[in-house]
């Protein structure tokens, strides 16, 4: 964190330190705004039903929507809260999971955090914990959370990357995040931007759509989507954003794939190559040619979640230059011969399949020897059709292949 970064995020703590100090006295916090302003659908009003929860929560609520609603936590699931403030949504959450299941509030105002907690004893709430932590380093295990939730927080990050990296590290596979928060159109003058961000006290910005669908994709989620919810002012909107973790065999967890990741990547790649029946190729490329040919937010990698290893990797390269071609690409997915029969495949192929349609693309292709039945049976599972063969298309060791061409065409994009 830099000097700069450091100083922000202790101003935005002293910030709801105050606020929180109102709301221990028995007064409500009007918003985090410089005016004082409420605007409908901010604080307690942004919520369905809130009966029977203490006064010092609802008096407590920032705000812009009911992030719980929209994930919908179940009994028995392990939630956790960034950016808990007073704690509302833990509550709405605790209600949800029931005895069986747990809510953590993290919050980086240590004020905060005893309201949320005295909050959480008035409404007799066992099976809440907080912690007193940034929304950017959050003291959780990997893979320990199932839902995450986070109400108009976000854009008080001076680090919004960092925050969705580590929402991404401490769900598990198949968990889900749900986030309310003010979005900016596209194309604002910046500073009638600036300006709106300043009244409705998003002094370190906002992000639009497109920002928030390319942070959530690099952060690795493979399905997302960003919903306006109402106008607030001047080219600001409240927003619903949801994103979902690619879902994985046990012992197993899909993240993006790195440049550390290199040397595994290739050598799982040279062995498919190996087996005579993955590709034309005979030697896997560079990493640089590797990297150059892949496109960067669609490339992820099956590590064992005890130890870090690579055990497979999927990635895809657009198929053409010409516009036209701009929803196609081609995959490759390898699995090191080792972890073959264990799901890794095919999980690793639905990652690619959520991650490449909420980016809008609406045809996978590839083409498989007819020999590889394994490959074919795999994407079969994965929903793709063969559409024909190529016959004696290339030599490969000597002698003429045929390939299979085999695709996926999306069901909910360009439909």
């Amino acid at each position: 964190m830099t000097e700069g970064e450091a100083r922000a995020r202790a101003d935005i703590i002293a910030r709801f330190d105050a606020m929180a100090k109102v709301a221990q006295e028995g007064r409500r916090i009007l918003d985090a705004r410089p005016d004082g302003a409420v605007d409908d659908g901010f604080g307690a009003s942004g919520y369905a039903d809130t009966a029977g929860l203490p006064d010092g929560a609802l008096r407590a609520s920032l705000g812009c929507g009911d992030p719980v609603g929209v994930a919908d936590p179940r009994p028995g699931e392990t939630v956790l809260d960034l950016g808990c403030g007073g704690g509302l949504d833990v509550l709405l959450a605790a209600r949800r999971v029931g005895p069986a299941g747990k809510v953590y509030g993290l919050d980086a105002s240590a004020e905060m955090i005893e309201l949320a907690k005295a909050n959480a004893a008035e409404a007799g709430a066992g099976n809440v914990g907080f912690l007193h932590a940034a929304i950017e380093d959050v003291p959780l295990p990997d893979a320990s959370v199932d839902v995450i939730v986070s109400n108009y927080v976000i854009n008080l990050s001076v680090d919004k990357p960092r925050v969705l990296e580590e929402a991404y590290r401490v769900l598990r596979p198949g968990g889900r995040i749900a986030v309310a928060d003010v979005i900016a159109e596209d194309g604002l003058d910046p500073d009638r931007r600036a300006a709106a961000e300043r009244r409705v006290g998003c002094r370190y910005g906002t992000l639009t759509e497109g920002e928030y669908r390319a942070l959530l994709a690099r952060a690795g989620f493979g399905r997302y989507t960003v919903t306006r919810a109402r106008p607030v002012i001047d080219g600001l909107h409240a927003a619903l954003i949801r994103a979902g973790k690619p879902d994985a065999p046990p012992g197993i967890v899909i993240r993006p794939m790195r440049t550390a990741d290199a040397d595994q990547v290739l050598a799982i790649y040279q062995a498919g190559l190996d087996g005579g029946n993955a590709s034309f190729e005979t030697t896997a490329p560079s990493w640089e040619a590797f990297d150059a040919g892949k496109l960067p937010l669609h490339r992820y990698v099956a590590v064992e979640a005890t130890t870090g290893q690579v055990v497979g990797w999927v990635a895809v390269s657009p198929v053409s230059g010409r516009c036209v071609y701009a929803g196609v690409v081609e995959d490759s997915v390898y699995v090191h011969p080792d972890h073959a029969g264990r799901g890794i495949g095919l999980a690793l192929l639905n990652a690619l399949i959520q991650s490449t349609e909420a980016a809008g693309v609406w045809t996978i292709e590839a083409g498989v020897f007819p020999e590889n039945t394994a490959s074919l049976r795999l994407h079969e599972k994965a929903g793709f059709r063969v559409v024909g063969t190529r016959h004696r298309l290339g030599r490969h060791h000597g002698r003429w292949r045929d390939v299979v061409l085999i695709e996926r065409r999306s069901p909910v994009v360009g439909v």
